[in-house]
């Protein structure tokens, strides 16, 4: 029987669920929050009243990112706050070339340091800047300053009132969208793990697609948490609603452990059953998991029900039959790890099962037990505000002391060039270019870089094409609301295609206002911008993953120790609480997911700053072995408890423990203790005839003691001399 191949197909299904997704809602309302106040007053007569309240929405618009609506309050209150305050600096600062000079230097450097905070505050920081870049061509007398800077005010107040009740009136929905990408990203890191079973499949390449595919999945997972956790109404309150869209997230990540937990040594099971067909027929039944997973995304991002509830137990009785088979026909031969991987498909069934009830049964109020847990609130992580860590990273040490340093210095170049070198009259691309493109990092900014360049050129192109061939206003007017809307539903989802919609959206807006054709212009500023900018983040004050990604490993490591106590204890006869084992589970998701998501960034850096890229793609990989085994023992042990073997397994665990610890202080961590105390049942035997399970347990425990061992080689080449 042929497999399917993982791949993305686009279909009527993939079309719709864009549509019903969180970006396309998110470019509605950013297009009608920036164009409303510009087509109210233009039937007024007051067309540049309009614009003016419009270019504040628009830089408010860039605070309104997906979270839970407290956050967008106060964060789009502050940056109404520091828009019209800079705003008016700006309008005075202009009237003087080396004043305006100063502020180009120092505004960035002070709402570039708005990182140490977080992305939220750095999007405050950025919607400052934006004001401050398009007020430098505002010729405003002194006299009118403050009035035009309290309009922009308005037009940002406005945004803010207008996207709270937006929120208010769907107070779910965007929890509900979030929910639904983050099932689809667990399908395809179902997709991703059913190609281990493939003889055809590079085990090494394909660990490269399951690390980077956990990114996204530890992403958005983040994003549930934040909009369902953080959200004390949300998770309070009495309605079916918001409860079977906690309890959903709850099982999802379960599901994403038991996912996780389906985890062997696949070269070894390749050798040992290659020839039995059996692995082909596990891939393919992971892979139809993985298509219900999708459409049941799909049912929670559209809210339409189906009544089909598919039962995979049938494929998988044939399945448990055809390992029997092989068991019988060569008794040689363990099937153990079979087994145990029909277990989790079993499990896997379940929570599939589950999570369809909650959606298609008509008394879904029904499946919903007691009170929500106050608890959950432990899962989120809580932002400290203090000004002390403001000024603690004026430091070298400190990478957003280093970026905001970049900025400050690369915007003071944009602004010299923008008067001496640019063309036109809207120079001040050079600065939003910079702005727009440098990030913390090198990867980041070049992928920026790329990205802007050729959705510039791209939609440039089809800005003219557009201009020369629709003569019609009106016709030119529709596909500006249309161009806009792309550039804001693309605006996270894909960057350069939101540049190409963009581009063209801006040259038709300036061709309605009477400026005229200024592709030439754009293109020329845009590429000095670029240049600039790339440049910069090689040669000023650079900062190299390899520097930083140390931490990132000692991190994980530390998560993968507390996530082995847990266990430890657990075999101990210790009463572990369902909410400690989640809460380290959890930590161990979201560091793995940051190492992955830092060696990607080094991938993309110049060679020669790729220091021991080999070893440290070891390091990644091996961390994500080690912390599937973990997790499946942690799967196990949460259905039955044994005491057979306890001494021997629990000094299994303390040397991998010793293993890690030693290798997180190479790392510049600290130890963490282990010490159970006398906490040893008394009913704890020594198994004579030990149950398969017992077998497995003791494997996967060595196993892990040898990944840990092999963990701390690949570290001592890490840490030594850089070669």
């Amino acid at each position: 029987m042929g497999v399917k191949k993982i791949e993305m197909k686009i279909d009527s299904r993939e079309i719709k669920s864009f549509f019903y997704s969180q970006y396309f809602s998110d470019g509605l309302r950013m297009s009608f929050g920036i164009l409303f106040p510009s087509l109210l007053f233009m039937q007024f007569n007051r067309f540049d009243l309009g614009l003016t309240l419009s270019l504040g929405a628009l830089c408010i618009c860039t605070i309104d990112n997906p979270g839970p609506v407290l956050h967008k309050r106060n964060a789009m209150a502050v940056g109404n706050i520091c828009l019209f305050l800079v705003a008016v600096i700006t309008g005075f600062a202009r009237l003087n070339v080396f004043t305006l000079a100063l502020e180009a230097t120092l505004l960035p450097f002070f709402f570039s340091m708005f990182t140490v905070y977080g992305n939220r505050a750095a999007s405050v920081g950025t919607s400052a800047l934006l004001v401050m870049i398009f007020m430098m061509d505002k010729a405003e007398k002194p006299a009118d300053v403050v009035g035009f800077s309290a309009m922009i005010l308005a037009g940002g107040l406005w945004y803010m009132l207008f996207s709270l009740v937006f929120f208010g009136i769907r107070p779910y929905r965007a929890a509900q969208q979030t929910l639904a990408e983050n099932i689809a990203d667990i399908a395809v890191f179902l997709r991703i793990k059913a190609a281990f079973y493939l003889p055809e499949t590079d085990i090494d390449e394909n660990y490269r697609k399951l690390v980077s595919q956990q990114i996204k999945v530890s992403q958005h997972q983040d994003a549930v948490r934040e909009l369902l956790f953080k959200s004390r109404v949300m998770v309070k309150e009495s309605t079916s609603a918001s409860r079977i869209l906690v309890l959903t997230f709850v099982d999802l990540v379960d599901m994403f452990e038991q996912i996780l937990a389906t985890h062997y040594d696949y070269n070894h099971i390749r050798e040992k059953f290659k020839d039995a067909g059996i692995l082909n027929e596990i891939a393919i039944r992971l892979q139809n998991m993985a298509d219900e997973l999708d459409r049941i995304g799909y049912m929670v991002l559209s809210n339409k029900r189906n009544k089909f509830n598919p039962d995979f137990m049938t494929e998988l009785e044939q399945l448990k039959t055809r390992i029997d088979e092989i068991g019988k026909n060569d008794q040689a031969t363990s099937t153990l790890a079979l087994k145990k991987i029909l277990i989790n498909l079993r499990d896997l069934n379940d929570r599939i099962k589950s999570l369809h009830r909650y959606y298609t049964s008509k008394d879904s109020e029904m499946l919903i037990g007691g009170a929500v847990e106050n608890e959950y609130s432990r899962f989120v992580t809580h932002q400290d505000y203090a000004p002390h860590i403001f000024f603690d990273n004026f430091t070298f040490t400190s990478a957003a002391f280093k970026h905001a340093l970049r900025v400050s210095l690369v915007c003071l170049i944009g602004f010299i060039a923008g008067k001496t070198v640019a063309i036109g009259h809207h120079s001040y691309w050079i600065l939003l270019t910079i702005v727009v493109i440098l990030k913390p990092g090198f990867s980041l900014s070049k992928q920026r870089n790329y990205q802007r360049l050729i959705g510039t050129i791209v939609g440039g192109v089809i800005g003219i094409v557009i201009l020369k061939y629709i003569p019609s206003k009106d016709t030119q007017f529709i596909l500006l609301v249309i161009l806009m809307i792309g550039t804001y539903s693309f605006l996270r989802l894909n960057y350069v295609v939101s540049v190409i919609f963009m581009t063209p959206y801006v040259l038709i807006l300036f061709k309605i206002l009477g400026v005229g054709l200024v592709f030439q212009e754009r293109i020329v500023d845009t590429l000095i911008g670029a240049s600039v900018a790339f440049i910069a983040s090689y040669l000023i004050f650079p900062t190299w993953e390899y520097d930083q990604i140390k931490d990132n490993m000692e991190d994980v490591l530390d998560a993968n120790i507390i996530y082995l106590i847990r266990i430890a204890e657990s075999i101990a006869g210790i009463e572990v609480g369902t909410i400690e084992y989640k809460l380290a589970r959890k930590d161990v998701f979201v560091k793995s997911a940051n190492l992955s998501a830092a060696f990607e960034r080094m991938t993309s850096e110049p060679k020669s700053k790729q220091k021991k890229i080999k070893d440290v793609h070891k390091f990644v990989v091996l961390n994500h072995i080690l912390s599937s085994y973990i997790a499946t023992i942690a799967s196990s042990l949460s259905d039955k408890k044994s005491n057979q073997n306890q001494a021997e397994n629990l000094k299994m665990i303390r040397r991998s423990i010793a293993v890690l610890n030693d290798i997180s202080k190479k790392l510049g961590g600290e130890v963490i203790d282990f010490n159970l105390g006398k906490t040893t049942p008394q009913n704890a035997t020594v198994a004579q005839n030990p149950h398969s399970d017992e077998i497995l347990l003791k494997e996967q425990l060595g196993f892990i003691n040898r990944i840990s061992n092999d963990i701390a080689r690949v570290t001592q080449n890490i840490v030594g001399p850089a070669s």
